[in-house]
């Protein structure tokens, strides 16, 4: 199951869900969420606790529509975040998380990207580069970049959640993540008992772009290391 980054969609994944499935024998599903890609465009203001909404009632209610049980989550950023919180509230119904540039609290560097993202926005080419993934461009940006800009927005925490989780998670981050430190890792790793690892070299926020034969490897070897 694919979960995508803030401002990710079906088609923003590419080809990669079809080779994680040429390499680890796994049937895949991916989605774009609310308010993105070809989905219904958004239609209000998000608030601070919208991954917690589409974690605790999004992602159950398609899980169970989809007949999907204990899904593998492969989470980028926003997802990985979505992938967290699914897994805290509900113990058991994932049977791994594979976790790309996760974030479980507010970063300043990540607030200073996304502050920079924004004046990219609009003064660059970068909507019609967005238009080719997602159907209402400036609702789908507007909703990602004002509710991470929202004063509010900087409380937003999972840490305390992190303990509930029993699943094996795989995390993989780009040494050169320009949304997120180390830090993120180690907040997972000192809360979770069963997570590997993996830091990639010359890789920035999206290590499936970037490095993707590493990624796939390390996919595979975890997924083949947690059984059928």
């Amino acid at each position: 199951m694919f979960l995508h980054e803030g401002l990710g969609s079906v088609s923003l994944w590419r080809d990669f869900p079809t080779r994680v499935a040429e390499r680890t024998g796994c049937g895949i599903f991916a989605y774009s969420r609310y308010g993105y890609g070809a989905s219904e465009p958004l239609a209000e203001k998000r608030e601070p606790d919208y991954m917690h909404r589409e974690a605790d009632v999004v992602l159950p209610a398609l899980l169970s529509a989809a007949n999907i049980e204990r899904p593998i989550l492969l989470g980028h950023s926003d997802g990985a975040s979505i992938a967290l919180l699914f897994a805290a509230a509900f113990p058991g119904r994932a049977r791994a998380l594979i976790l790309e540039a996760p974030h479980v609290f507010v970063e300043d560097v990540s607030v200073a990207s996304i502050a920079a993202a924004k004046v990219a926005f609009e003064t660059t080419d970068l909507p019609r580069k967005l238009a080719r993934h997602h159907a209402d461009v400036e609702g789908t940006f507007r909703g990602w970049n004002d509710i991470w800009l929202d004063p509010r927005f900087r409380a937003w925490n999972l840490e305390d959640e992190l303990a509930n989780i029993t699943e094996p998670i795989l995390l993989l981050q780009g040494e050169d993540d320009e949304y997120g430190t180390q830090a993120q890792l180690r907040a997972i790793e000192t809360r979770v008992r069963d997570v590997t690892t993996v830091l990639l070299e010359r890789c920035g926020h999206s290590p499936h772009r970037d490095r993707t034969d590493a990624v796939l490897d390390a996919i595979a070897a975890f997924v083949a290391g947690i059984g059928a």
